[in-house]
């Protein structure tokens, strides 16, 4: 999967990207020169005068930091970066982090920054390994600007403490935050990070300690600011995560739990006007989760794309069995229109996720989930009627393979669970079979060779479905034909009370 991302990477790309590296780079410096001149606003012109090298130093130390983190992306994620606008995002969310920073820290107090928040917004926008160097990233520049402008020319030593409290707190709100689910939790960890920012204000604190003048309230006030400064971190954070979700339609765990509520709009159609289709979906969205767990991979990313896998069904629902009460449209049409027809919900259900505003990401997945396996119920329909002479291409999913472990999951699940509930014995040795025979079918068709999926991973889903699809169609014990109604209850009991 690797080498294919690279080689889409071309050099259109990387222009679109370095522009987006240039606009951000001139954004940051209209920053800075803004804190100058907020800073001094009488003797700006005179700083500018008389620290035109030192200004200049800061520039060019801001420009390499800029560059490391594109280059990073650029041998770690061109996936990632070959769109211009996640470029955008990235130095987007380091610019309002060094913007929040700063006026809490000019304004309130330098303890009172919240020098979390860019770790905790770039945990759940990008990742934890992305999060970790953005922070690294966001702390170097937060230095570099306190340093080489006027913001601590009064206190220089508050440059050390900006920068062990940026560092330190954001790289511990990274692994804190790590499987938070719910809003609620993200308010808590504001809370826990606020154990090692008191720690380090009051360790920066004592190191300039005069016992000889000693005065207790300015050390209180520095340890609460220090509190208060994580604990709006974390506030933040959820305030400017649902805007970046939005504007640039990222996925978070917020969001996709949002996305898979019964109040989802799409979920609310899928429910109305194809009512099997959704419980089949609900079924493999179950399945796709415990598969995903079992493999360490997203599992909320993989029980959100199994909800919306089928919505392509919507354009004409009564054409897929799941949805059928009898009549079935398909004994009037020809085997190449009809499949056409089912192939089709593929394609359908990206085009309508995509002009929903649904991540792509879950667009993705609708479109993937079938890979380009053939369609077996009508290309052996066509066959029968013309005699053999039935092209497979015809009858086939037009792709793309799977290009993501969850879209893989969601294919062996979405076919399994549809197999298993065609039988009647649903013994754990049957449904073993059918689960390996459906792997086995899509080895055969080169149907993962887009994702990195292992032989080891295939071997754990297997056995995963297995487990579930045997608790899902499990046997119940027959029920013996006996109907009660009132008058024979109250037989019963007045006969007992004779006795």
């Amino acid at each position: 999967m690797k080498e294919r991302t690279v080689k889409g990477f071309g050099k259109a790309d990387l222009a679109v990207g370095l522009v987006m590296l240039v606009i951000s780079y001139l954004l940051i410096i209209a920053c800075m020169v803004m804190m100058i001149v907020v800073n001094a606003p009488d003797s700006w012109q005179t700083y500018f005068q008389e620290r035109a090298f030192r200004f200049l130093s800061a520039c060019i130390c801001v420009m390499l930091l800029f560059a490391i983190l594109f280059y990073y992306y650029y041998f770690e994620d061109r996936a990632f970066i070959c769109r211009g606008r996640n470029v955008f995002l990235i130095y987007l969310v380091l610019i309002i982090a060094v913007l929040v920073c700063y006026f809490f820290g000019r304004f309130v107090s330098i303890y009172f920054r919240p020098v979390a928040m860019l770790a905790l917004i770039g945990l759940f926008l990008f990742g934890r390994r992305q999060a970790i160097i953005l922070n690294f990233v966001f702390s170097l520049l937060m230095f570099v600007i306190d340093t080489f402008t006027n913001n601590f020319d009064s206190s220089p030593n508050s440059v050390y403490i900006s920068l062990m409290l940026s560092f330190a707190c954001g790289t511990f709100a990274v692994f804190v935050a790590a499987n938070v689910k719910t809003r609620w939790e993200m308010l808590l960890t504001g809370v826990f990070l606020g154990i090692p920012g008191l720690a380090i204000v009051l360790l920066l604190e004592l190191s300039e300690l005069d016992f000889s003048h000693f005065d207790w309230i300015p050390y209180v006030a520095s340890a609460g600011y220090g509190i208060l400064g994580c604990v709006l971190s974390a506030m933040l954070a959820l305030c400017i995560l649902p805007v970046f979700e939005m504007a640039f339609n990222r996925l978070t765990v917020f969001r996709l739990r949002e996305l898979t509520s019964a109040n989802a709009p799409l979920l609310q159609r899928l429910r109305t006007e194809a009512p099997g289709t959704f419980n089949h979906s609900l079924i493999v969205a179950q399945l796709a989760e415990t598969c995903a767990l079992a493999i360490s991979d997203n599992a909320e990313l993989a029980r959100a794309a199994a909800y919306y896998h089928d919505v392509g069904k919507l354009k004409q629902p009564e054409c897929f069995t799941e949805n059928q009460t009898g009549y079935n449209v398909h004994d009037e049409l020809t085997p190449e229109l009809s499949a056409d027809i089912i192939r089709s919900h593929a394609q359908d259900g990206y085009d309508l996720l995509i002009a929903n505003h649904l991540p792509k990401e879950i667009a993705d997945v609708a479109r993937e989930h079938h890979g380009t396996l053939p369609i077996k119920y009508f290309y052996d329909k066509a066959n029968r009627l013309s005699g053999g002479d039935a092209n497979i291409r015809n009858y086939s999913y037009l792709g793309p393979k799977p290009t993501t472990k969850v879209a893989a999951i969601i294919m062996i699940a979405d076919a399994s669970e549809a197999a298993t509930r065609a039988i009647k014995d649903r013994s754990p040795e049957t449904v073993e079979r059918i689960v390996r025979s459906v792997i086995e079918e899509r080895m055969d068709l080169d149907q993962f060779s887009d994702c990195d999926i292992t032989m080891r991973e295939l071997t754990v889903i297997k056995q995963t479905l297995v487990d579930s699809l045997t608790g899902v169609h499990h046997p119940r014990v027959k029920y013996p034909a006996i109907r009660f109604n009132r008058a024979r209850q109250a037989v019963k009991e007045e006969s007992k009370g004779d006795e």
